[in-house]
């Protein structure tokens, strides 16, 4: 049975759902949802995610949403992923390596996941998802955003260690946690340097993990740059 994979690669936790996909050699199925016109809130895909976000998997009858639960389940689901330890997969068999993977992960959904979000929805793609332009939650999604890079800085990288459990391959937190932050591409390099060139270890971390997942990171992100030329024109 093939793994289908709901997607739209504009959105970050989707990215990093097919870029696990494709460093692992997971043989799956893509099928886009267009979430700026809305088919994310069909009835047809509240079939398949009743809370209409996504990334959403189905492998076989099985039914899964949110990306991290996608993630872990693809980790330990599919032959020789696992096995292999810190391949990006890195959800390994020691309970306490699993539970830091666990816990970088909680972090990031009430921390740094609410930072690039706040900042792209509310400025650059604002238009595309009939918003107004809001420049008061850019500010404040600027701030969340520094306090968890600040905190990834000098706590998960405090020792410049190359990924942020200290092993020399990225794990599927260090994965989904640089997806995220890559959004921020979208409102331009100058606003990039600006809100990512206090943290210089952060910086190498996000260049450790592409380089490490290439080239299939970069085949990923190039939705980004295409949007955003798109918006300019």
């Amino acid at each position: 049975m093939k793994l289908k994979v709901y997607a739209d690669r504009l959105s970050q936790p989707v990215r990093a759902v097919i870029i696990f996909c494709e460093v692992n050699g997971i043989e799956y199925e893509e099928i886009k949802v267009d979430l700026a016109n809305r088919e994310h809130l069909t009835p047809e895909f509240s079939e398949i995610n009743p809370m209409q976000q996504l990334p959403a998997i189905v492998h076989g009858t099985f039914k899964l949403f949110e990306s991290h639960a996608i993630l872990i389940y693809l980790a330990s689901s599919f032959p020789g992923v696992a096995d292999h330890c810190y391949f990006v997969s890195r959800y390994p068999d020691d309970v306490y390596k699993r539970s830091k993977i666990h816990s970088v992960l909680d972090w990031h959904h009430s921390n740094l996941r609410r930072g690039p979000i706040t900042i792209v929805q509310n400025s650059i793609l604002a238009p595309v998802f009939r918003r107004p332009l809001n420049p008061e939650a850019v500010a404040e999604g600027e701030k969340i955003l520094s306090a968890a890079l600040s905190k990834i800085e000098s706590f998960w990288l405090d020792d410049n260690r190359p990924f942020l459990l200290g092993e020399n391959q990225p794990s599927i937190a260090d994965l989904s946690l640089v997806c995220d932050i890559m959004q921020v591409k979208l409102v331009g390099e100058t606003d990039w340097n600006r809100l990512l060139g206090p943290y210089k270890k952060v910086q190498q971390w996000i260049e450790n993990t592409r380089n490490a997942t290439n080239p299939h990171f970069d085949e990923l992100h190039k939705v980004l740059k295409e949007l955003k030329e798109k918006l300019q024109n």
